[in-house]
């Protein structure tokens, strides 16, 4: 109720008791400062005019606590609406934000998956030259110690045949391939002075052998 109004019920109510009474305008401050009035104008006069004007400065009293609380919960609810919005806000930012990390992180993770799988496929490779390669090294020991087995028979077999000529054998039959080699070289046989001289090259091996044996 504004002081206007008020004024206008003061007037109205009081007009056939106090006829000569001046209507003074309410101050237009606060609300404190209209219920004082009102109570002060009710202390001034009696009956039902006094109980309307204490009636009426209780009411404009309540009404003003009511409009403060009420104020001062828009404020909080304003300032609850701003905190929240700014915590939307900052929400929104964060998921923006992680967004973006996941999408990073399964990029990463498919580029580290995708060389997985090039690694991988590299290491099959290598492993399948590598067991070819076994393979191949095993078949060819095979074959070494198969002919191993065999040149072993062969050298015992060649130990079994060998006989035992004494020195001067050897060299008698070295001084005999010397004469036939320069008896072939005089009649021009060529092939036959090669086998005399190869002959006596032979014996000529044998006899060096002989002597590291000695020595050793």
């Amino acid at each position: 109720m504004s002081s206007v109004g008020t004024a206008a019920v003061i007037t109205s109510g009081c007009k056939h008791h106090l006829m000569s009474a001046t209507v003074v305008p309410l101050p237009p401050n606060s609300a404190s400062e209209t219920t004082g009035f009102l109570r002060r104008m009710a202390s001034m006069v009696s009956g039902r005019n006094g109980e309307m004007l204490l009636r009426a400065a209780s009411l404009i009293e309540s009404l003003s606590h009511r409009a403060m609380s009420a104020e001062r919960l828009f404020h909080e609810q304003q300032e609850e609406s701003k905190r929240l919005a700014e915590r939307h806000k900052a929400a929104e930012l964060a998921s923006d934000a992680m967004i973006s990390q996941i999408a990073a992180l399964r990029t990463q993770l498919a580029e580290v998956t995708a060389a997985a799988a090039a690694e991988r496929a590299t290491f099959d490779t290598e492993r399948g030259k590598l067991l070819g390669l076994m393979q191949d090294a095993e078949s060819h020991i095979g074959n070494l110690t198969t002919e191993l087995d065999t040149l072993r028979a062969s050298v015992d077999a060649f130990n079994e045949t060998v006989v035992s000529v004494p020195i001067e054998a050897l060299r008698l039959a070295r001084t005999q391939f010397d004469y036939l080699s320069s008896g072939f070289a005089r009649k021009g046989d060529v092939v036959s002075q090669a086998m005399s001289e190869i002959g006596g090259f032979a014996i000529d091996q044998a006899l060096t052998t002989k002597k590291t044996a000695d020595k050793a």
